[in-house]
């Protein structure tokens, strides 16, 4: 690790690079949903078909990202970098073009490899080259640059579909990836050591199984039985494969993804925080828009706007954690992020059959400053618990659950609203539903509170 306290400008580079890339795929999913309806019209398809544009995303990436650690191993950054920027920017030119559906889910999921390489690598270079005295900060500004996605996602969504076509929301995108690729290659300098270690193709078959079974069967939880295949029987399989690949991984000298990380407790307390963190954020993004539109009887774009403050604040609350983390260490940073958080969800609780946007809009604030605040310093100091040597496989596990983690809480929170939807869509449904729904994240955050405090530190290593 660099001990100088100056951040060289070829690192911030690299950072913005890989960030712009994490930063398009998200801006791409949270966009296309508000396009949805037109989708549906044009292809002459139903809404479980048209949601796999955000499914087979999220199972590719899921199935990518585990194997950061072995390509960071058997190549270099840049080259890395490059094939997930050609490919993304492939795949959106793929579906900016698209003549069909096929088309459309063939591009989202060539996104999902370069989107499912670039991801980790960003918090790779941030923890390899970042001195330790600017390690909270900058890992707080790479969680910026990803997090202001969410919050425009929807808005800008909701203004091109309106006034030019979904299509118009891949083509916009080729500005920025052009200035990734260029930020990229200019400042994305090799720092580890490359050497050659297989790849165990049983192992990258039994991930591709566990996450399909799980993705599959978590997407199909609030509009299938749960005692069925689409369910029940698909996240069965997904749990067989998972359990046989924990069993096979630790016979290996050189595994995807190092089970044995989750022996030290600090780590495994920290990636459960990580992944109940993620659980609510997701939920919250689909409780809050579902609620503005079908409770309050707004249009999409309109909730979209609602979101988006709590989204920017969210974002630029993750560098100010990092500071803090970097003055104070991660435990000041880490409970007062969550106690926000458990106070808008908490309140949430209590309102949640009779609440107006501007209400929403304000108590989803407090919960994005508390996210935003805690997520990147949850991630610095998870992986500060771990050897230099771990860590690359630590930032892969990371990864890797954030995108399980964002695809179950947005089926849990579907399937409780779903519930309360059984005989009718209405609004007094849908508002009992959510409130359902928010006991549940209230459950989460009680446990991400006791967690933090058992697990989390006073200072780093």
């Amino acid at each position: 690790m660099n001990n100088s306290q100056r951040i060289p400008a070829k690192v911030v580079a690299a950072v913005i690079a890989t960030g712009l890339l994490s930063f398009c795929g998200v801006i791409v999913e949270t966009a296309m949903n508000i396009a949805f309806p037109k989708l549906m019209k044009e292809f002459n398809i139903t809404t479980n078909i048209v949601q796999w544009i955000t499914s087979i995303y999220l199972l590719v990436v899921a199935i990518i990202v585990p194997l950061s650690a072995l390509l960071k191993t058997n190549f270099k950054t840049k080259k890395l970098f490059i094939a997930a920027a050609s490919l993304f920017i492939i795949g959106i030119v793929c579906d900016g073009i698209a003549p069909n559906f096929i088309v459309i889910l063939l591009g989202r999921a060539i996104q999902g490899i370069g989107t499912g390489i670039s991801l980790p690598l960003m918090f790779n270079i941030i923890m390899e080259q970042v001195p330790n005295s600017k390690l909270g900060m900058m890992m707080g500004f790479g969680n910026l640059i990803t997090g202001v996605a969410p919050a425009i996602g929807p808005s800008l969504g909701g203004l091109i579909v309106t006034n030019w076509g979904w299509r118009v929301i891949f083509f916009c995108l080729l500005p920025p990836l052009a200035i990734a690729m260029v930020l990229g290659i200019w400042g994305i300098e090799q720092k580890s050591t490359i050497r050659k270690v297989k790849i165990d193709l049983f192992s990258l078959v039994l991930i591709a199984i566990t996450f399909a079974g799980l993705v599959y069967g978590f997407s199909n939880v609030s509009s299938q039985s749960f005692i069925s295949f689409q369910v029940a029987g698909a996240i069965l399989v997904g749990l067989v494969a998972i359990t046989l690949l924990i069993k096979h991984s630790f016979k290996l000298q050189n595994p995807i993804l190092d089970f044995k990380l989750f022996k030290n407790l600090r780590f495994s307390g920290h990636v459960l925080i990580f992944f109940l963190v993620q659980m609510c954020s997701l939920g919250f993004a689909f409780l809050l828009p579902n609620y503005i539109q079908i409770v309050n009887n707004n249009s999409a774009l309109t909730a979209g706007l609602i979101v988006m403050p709590a989204g920017l604040a969210g974002a630029i609350f993750a560098p100010i954690g990092g500071k803090i983390l970097d003055k104070f260490g991660p435990k000041k940073p880490i409970l007062f992020g969550a106690s926000l958080m458990a106070v808008a969800i908490f309140t949430f609780v209590f309102i949640a059959t009779k609440m107006s946007n501007m209400l929403i809009m304000l108590v989803y604030i407090f919960y994005m400053l508390g996210m935003g605040m805690m997520m990147g310093t949850v991630m610095t100091s998870a992986l500060a618990s771990l050897t230099d040597k771990e860590q690359t496989q630590g930032n892969g596990i990371l990864n890797t659950l954030q995108q399980f983690a964002g695809s179950m809480g947005t089926s849990l929170a579907a399937m409780i609203v779903a519930m309360s939807q059984s005989e009718k869509v209405s609004s007094e449904a849908t508002a009992i539903g959510s409130q359902h729904a928010f006991m549940l994240l209230a459950c989460f955050v009680v446990i991400i509170i006791g967690v933090s405090i058992k697990v989390v530190p006073k200072k780093l290593n």
